[in-house]
């Protein structure tokens, strides 16, 4: 886990979260990483110099020849197969109790977000078969 967004009140897009703490600049003007994004992150791209990845935009949608539509296919999959496990680690947030059935205050929704992707990252940074003692 990289980066968790404070609570806002409403609702409101992530990306619209992440112009607004300047997530994109930090992106762009930071170290060379790969960050695998869905489709609604396709302008960042284009701004962090290819350092978020997305799945590739549409250029062409109606009476598309056939090589293009396997192409656009191939390298959609392609991105797909290598952001699973992006997606399985939201999930692993998503299933923790305290994420999946808040009924608190919102003020403490980010604290709680923030304690959560550290014992992930803690629980999925342990040996899981620990060394037999003799």
């Amino acid at each position: 886990m990289l980066f968790c967004s404070p609570a806002k009140p409403g609702s409101c897009a992530d990306i619209t979260h992440a112009w607004r703490l300047g997530l994109v600049k930090l992106l762009a003007e930071g170290p060379a990483m790969e960050i695998l994004a869905d489709a609604g992150y396709q302008g960042p791209s284009a701004r962090t110099g290819g350092r978020v990845i997305t799945p590739p935009h549409r250029t062409c949608k109606k009476n598309a020849f056939d090589w293009y539509e396997g192409m656009h296919e191939q390298q959609r999959k392609a991105l797909s197969s290598r952001r699973i496990r992006v997606e399985h680690g939201i999930a692993h947030l998503k299933n923790w109790r305290a994420l999946a059935r808040h009924l608190g205050r919102r003020e403490h929704m980010s604290d709680i977000v923030q304690a959560v992707a550290g014992l992930l990252s803690h629980q999925q940074g342990e040996d899981p078969i620990p060394a037999r003692q003799i």
